[in-house]
């Protein structure tokens, strides 16, 4: 199946699926619903965002909605027992932040829906039978986009045009991010451009793995999405500054935290598309008929502060297609 048949196909059956969901207003007696949210990393500013967008579709916390927030601060071994107290909880939904936090929380229930807010690979990682049919309780909205990897590459060819060596930072232990590693290594084949893996597996890795950056001079690194790469951004672009090395982000907080240059899916929109399958899911839909949504909003993030102070000059085609450009 092509790409472009695939969505299509997620397209008629989201449509299908929000068309026989019960219409606003037609939210059980009672009143009152709880939602649990679990988070690898802490509580992002996108918790502003999720409940803006649940306000926008008539659900407002402290009136109609209890919002019940869970984090392992970066530490994944909690997410199990996170995941089991937001069951014993009762809540109705389940808003899973990313891969992680979605397979912790699909152990702990089979029965409470569980909706992914910015997953990497819901397939591949079995949390999900397909993305038209996700098949069980748990749906969402991804996160990657097919050509992601190769875009990666080549936004930093562009940035460096002689680029040859690039340190990829990682959590191998989250299994969606295999596909990114695998998708990044067929575009660096076609570059000639030597990937090396640097993989975290806890904070405690971190010291470790960048002085192995340190050693070896690669000529940029890379940082995967994931919950403890997010949680450690600060300190991986302060390191790059130091070393004078361009660091790109797949999320714009690691170029707001200093790193040279973000380039993914507008999290923003993939929150609000979130509380969109909260909000029917409220209302009667299945997490079962309600297909998983892919990324269609993204964002380019150049932080020209660090440009200057790793001594780099951004290239103007870049620069105009930026969407935000900190100076």
């Amino acid at each position: 199946m092509t790409r472009q048949v695939a969505a299509a196909v997620v397209r008629f059956a989201l449509t299908i699926a929000l068309a026989t969901a019960p219409a606003f207003g037609q939210v059980q007696p009672g009143g009152h619903h709880r939602i649990g949210y679990l988070y690898g990393p802490p509580v992002t500013p996108g918790h502003l965002v999720f409940e803006a967008a649940l306000r926008d579709l008539g659900w407002e916390t402290g009136r109609n909605i209890t919002i019940e927030y869970r984090s392992a601060e970066g530490r994944l071994d909690r997410l199990p027992g996170l995941a089991a107290e937001l069951v014993a909880l009762h809540v109705e939904v389940i808003v899973a932040n990313s891969a992680p936090e979605t397979s912790a929380a699909g152990k702990a229930t089979r029965d409470i829906p569980i909706v992914f807010a910015a997953h990497g690979d819901p397939v591949g990682t079995g949390d999900v039978a397909s993305l038209a049919y996700p098949g069980g309780n748990v749906t969402g909205v991804s996160q990657m986009h097919p050509d992601l990897s190769g875009k990666l590459l080549g936004l930093l060819r562009e940035l460096l045009p002689g680029v040859k060596r690039v340190a990829v930072l990682w959590d191998a232990t989250v299994g969606a991010k295999e596909g990114d590693w695998q998708g990044l290594r067929i575009a660096a084949r076609a570059w000639d451009i030597v990937l090396q893996s640097r993989e975290l597996r806890s904070r405690a890795d971190l010291e470790a793995v960048l002085a192995s950056i340190r050693t070896d001079r690669p000529d940029a690194l890379l940082i995967l999405g994931d919950p403890l790469l997010y949680s450690l951004r600060q300190a991986i672009a302060d390191f790059a500054i130091r070393e004078r090395l361009p660091a790109m982000y797949p999320w714009q907080s690691g170029a707001q935290a200093g790193g040279l240059i973000s380039y993914g899916a507008d999290t923003s929109d993939l929150i609000r598309r979130a509380a969109g399958y909260v909000d029917a899911i409220l209302r009667g839909a299945k997490p079962a008929e309600l297909p998983v949504q892919q990324p269609t909003k993204f964002e380019l993030v150049v932080n020209a502060k660090t440009a200057k102070a790793i001594g780099m000059t951004i290239p103007e085609s870049v620069l105009l297609r930026a969407d935000r450009v900190i100076e």
